[in-house]
């Protein structure tokens, strides 16, 4: 999530801000750590909300007022968050599987790969 965006919305900016999103990830990433987790990060331009979780068909546009949509390749009907969590965790699995990034399919350069959020083993 982009906050400093969000916070541009008048009617949610102190509800954002009281959120502390930077102490939450501190928190999360301290947590991972203590119990022998990791946080992968995806990048922010990941189309995780266009991209269908089924045939893996990206659609080209998708604003943001449509909840629900069909996919022209396959014809499943995702609504937009729950298809954004399946690309996300599928994301996040590929990470932590093959320490590859995962990168939009988009052919402008920018933005960084999702990388696992852990400190790198040294062998003896």
């Amino acid at each position: 999530l982009t906050v400093r965006n969000l916070l541009k919305n008048g009617r949610l900016a102190r509800a954002i801000s009281d959120a502390a999103w930077s102490e939450f990830r501190s928190l999360l990433e301290y947590k991972a750590r203590w119990y022998g987790r990791d946080v992968i990060a995806v990048d922010r331009w990941f189309p995780s909300s266009k991209l269908c979780s089924h045939c893996g068909a990206l659609q080209d546009r998708m604003p943001l007022n449509l909840r629900t949509w069909t996919c022209e390749g396959c014809g499943v009907t995702h609504d937009r968050d729950v298809n954004a969590a399946h690309n996300l965790k599928a994301a996040g699995l590929v990470v932590s599987a093959c320490g590859a990034g995962v990168r939009p399919q988009r052919s402008t350069p920018g933005g960084q790969s999702a990388t696992k959020q852990e400190t790198p083993r040294r062998e003896p």
